[in-house]
């Protein structure tokens, strides 16, 4: 993720024709802090966008007033506030039909994060449930702490950055604690995946849609494949290729719904010379034909078709 933060004013256009949009964070001079705090009109219109687009950062959305729906990669959550989301980058996201949409946001590059590693776990295991409703109490807490946070970036005082990350490192520890938040680890270990297993899961994010193997990824790390299938068990109860599988699905669907790219094109994007091939794969993975799961999903906005206007 390094390199993804830039200066204002850079465009924030989709890399690949057909692709959706992607946004970047942009730096905050002189001190470029890849971070960004604030309310829905603080952050722009941008922070409500009606049509699917990535980002290159995470994005945690404190929605305090409102209606209407947040659609994440194939899923769809009714805006019933108080509620907590989280955004990992690479996602598929857009808001629809949504009014008087009202919160906060924090937006900020792994980087960024005082827990380094531990953190972008915490992370990876709120985005298996990105969308929680919060209770009296919590809302209130977590309405104090995203406060804090857009005050704090907003005066920008004398060591504001070293402030901001641990308020941050807080807020996801508190989120980790909400019921179906993400807390707790893997395969009964009862505490989040570490060392080798945290940086084979970084890896395959992108690994899994480059179409590279477990003997890829293990070179790229500098352990065996059985060493690296052992430990990454361990500490997920998943095999990596079962995990790389899963990114390679994962990303396909978001291409099929959210593009109108031919099926080959999808293949390729995910890393099958052929389509045919890919086909297979993704019935046997998804139980559905690639064309099928689109008709299925079929919720693309025209604005992001290849020759479409965009953003």
């Amino acid at each position: 993720m390094r390199g993804t933060t830039v200066l204002p004013g850079t465009p924030c256009d989709a890399p690949r024709a057909g692709d959706p949009p992607v946004h970047r964070l942009e730096l905050r001079l002189p001190d470029q802090v890849p971070f960004a705090a604030g309310g829905f009109d603080a952050m722009g219109p941008m922070s409500r966008a009606a049509y699917p687009h990535r980002h290159t950062f995470y994005e945690i959305v404190h929605v305090t007033e409102g209606s209407g729906t947040h659609v994440l990669d194939l899923e769809r959550y009714e805006v019933r506030p108080p509620q907590l989301g989280v955004i990992l980058p690479g996602q598929v996201h857009h808001w629809e039909g949504v009014r008087g949409l009202e919160g906060s946001l924090v937006l900020f590059t792994p980087e960024f994060l005082v827990g380094g590693p531990g953190d972008e776990e915490l992370l990876r295991r709120l985005g298996e449930r990105p969308w929680v409703d919060l209770d009296a109490a919590t809302h209130e807490r977590t309405s104090r702490l995203m406060g804090d946070l857009a005050e704090e970036y907003r005066h920008g005082a004398d060591g504001f950055a070293g402030v901001l990350r641990s308020l941050l490192h807080v807020l996801l520890v508190r989120a980790s604690r909400l019921p179906g938040g993400g807390g707790g680890g893997g395969a009964g270990t009862g505490a989040p995946p570490r060392g080798l297993a945290e940086e084979f899961l970084r890896l395959a994010r992108t690994a899994g849609t480059a179409g590279l193997s477990v003997r890829e990824c293990a070179e790229r790390i500098g352990v065996t494949p059985g060493h690296l299938t052992e430990v990454v068990r361990a500490a997920t109860g998943r095999t990596p290729a079962a995990l790389l599988r899963q990114e390679r699905v994962r990303e396909a669907q978001r291409l099929l719904v959210a593009t109108g790219l031919p099926v080959r094109q999808v293949a390729a994007r995910v890393g099958f010379d052929d389509a045919a091939y890919f086909c297979r794969f993704f019935r046997r993975e998804v139980g559905r034909s690639p064309g099928r799961f689109r008709k299925d999903h079929d919720r693309r906005v025209p604005s992001i078709e290849p020759g479409g206007a965009g953003p």
